[in-house]
């Protein structure tokens, strides 16, 4: 598919393309944190957009409708069949121009056939995992005719959805994460502001991970690692944000060790990025990931990162560069990275300043969202050619808003698998909505 941009010559008279994300909920996590950000950041004189969850709308889905329209409460049980014309029924009132799933399961499924239905001209899946609990599996990939582009995270996870999941090399487009790295940046004051928050000396070193409380996220791999490193370094301590259904069983791994103080689970944040900056060491020790934004957003802060070298994140830890890599389920190497790490300053330091360097070169929030606007506009215009109909020409922007979408973004921001359309870098944005029974959706208001 071409992503240039189209002439100019007959294009439709300038509005907004309504566009509508369709999750299943809105917890604080990873995926869904980085779909606020892209909501956020959207160019809203150019793009309307609207989160529809199939559930309860969650923490971040609250806070979003103060913001935009939010759909709540769409499936009250998971066979629960028509979710499908009642999907259609909105996507058609609100004049939809774009749906774009957001993750695997029931969402991907129900959004892309009700799109359909409604003849949304722009159906695409966003998807960050490979593999379970988050697998695409038999139904999803019954429908792939149905999709325009499949939205990979990074290159070797684009490379997945090819070859494991079997979907079409030309409709696979990588748009890589992106992270905001004037709000995740080295401070050295949140050092000493992150010990004075747990209590501990100033000069102890801290090691932290940022992640669901969830089983594929292994903390326990975490927690065996740390009680290596206490052997040695009895001066670290072990930061643990995140919330979930394995809180209890860590909890109850840690409840009669001797160093329990020196373990801090602190739920879910608001602030990580003074958390993060406050850290000697972040680590992640996932069974499976495709391009965890934890990690960006550590390396952003100048902190090097020790993790498992699963799914993509090789991509962003350089093992030896910007981070250490070992392989999963081995919580000695583990321990091993955490210590090389915390007893080499100097080491850590240039990995820290050499991860900046690439989020910022390779992993930006502009160029994040600048992909996905590039890519609903080019479907949406290929579409209306081949129809024989006018295309979308994008408003003008005013001068304060270009300077938003301004930067030093030089990477291929939308590619597919054979690295089709070079880009620059731009921004997104995203809306919620209520009713007293399943006949329709529920309405989230300030």
């Amino acid at each position: 598919m071409n992503l240039k941009p189209h002439s100019h010559s007959s294009r439709q008279a300038s509005r907004k393309l309504n566009v509508k994300f369709v999750i299943t909920s809105m917890p604080v996590g990873g995926a869904e944190t980085l779909l606020v950000n892209l909501i956020r950041h959207m160019d809203k004189s150019a793009f309307s957009p609207e989160v529809v969850c199939l559930k309860e709308p969650g923490e971040l889905g609250h806070e979003l409708a103060a913001e935009i329209p939010v759909y709540a409460n769409m499936l009250p049980s998971k066979w629960d069949v028509s979710i499908l014309p009642r999907l259609a029924y909105l996507f058609r009132r609100g004049q939809t121009d774009a749906v774009i799933t957001v993750g695997a399961g029931d969402k991907m499924f129900w959004g892309r056939l009700a799109a359909k239905l409604a003849r949304v001209p722009v159906i695409c899946s966003a998807l960050h995992s490979t593999g379970w609990p988050d697998g695409v599996g038999r139904l999803n990939r019954l429908i792939t005719p149905l999709t325009d582009g499949f939205i990979a995270v990074a290159q070797k996870h684009a490379e997945h959805l090819v070859h494991y999941e079997g979907f079409p090399a030309e409709r696979v487009y990588t748009i890589p994460n992106g992270v905001d790295i004037n709000r995740f940046r080295p401070n050295h004051v949140e050092r000493a502001w992150l010990r004075a928050e747990l209590g501990i000396a100033e000069d102890a070193q801290v090691v932290g991970i940022v992640a669901a409380l969830r089983p594929e996220k292994n903390h326990g791999q975490f927690i065996k690692a740390a009680r290596e490193v206490l052997r040695h370094h009895p001066n670290t301590h072990f930061v643990i944000v995140g919330e979930g259904p394995e809180r209890a069983a860590i909890e109850e791994s840690l409840s009669e060790y001797r160093y329990r103080a020196h373990f801090h689970l602190m739920g879910n944040r608001s602030d990580t990025e003074r958390i993060l900056a406050g850290l000697d060491l972040f680590c992640l020790t996932s069974r499976n990931e495709a391009n965890p934004v934890s990690i960006l957003e550590a390396l952003a802060c100048c902190v090097p990162v020790a993790s498992t070298n699963v799914g993509s994140i090789s991509e962003t830890v350089i093992d030896g560069k910007t981070g250490i890599l070992t392989q999963p389920l081995k919580w000695e190497e583990t321990a091993a990275a955490m210590l090389g790490v915390l007893h080499d300053t100097r080491l850590a330091a240039r990995m820290g300043r050499a991860g900046r360097v690439l989020v910022r070169d390779k992993w930006s929030l502009q160029a994040m969202v600048h992909g996905y606007e590039m890519l609903i506009e080019s479907i949406f215009n290929d579409k209306a050619e081949l129809k024989g109909r006018n295309g979308w020409q994008r408003p003008a922007r005013s001068v304060s808003d270009a300077s938003l979408h301004s930067g030093s973004v030089h990477h291929r921001a939308i590619q597919g698998v054979s690295n089709r359309a070079d880009t620059d870098a731009t921004r997104l944005g995203l809306p919620i909505s209520e009713s007293a029974d399943y006949q329709a959706p529920q309405v989230l208001t300030p």
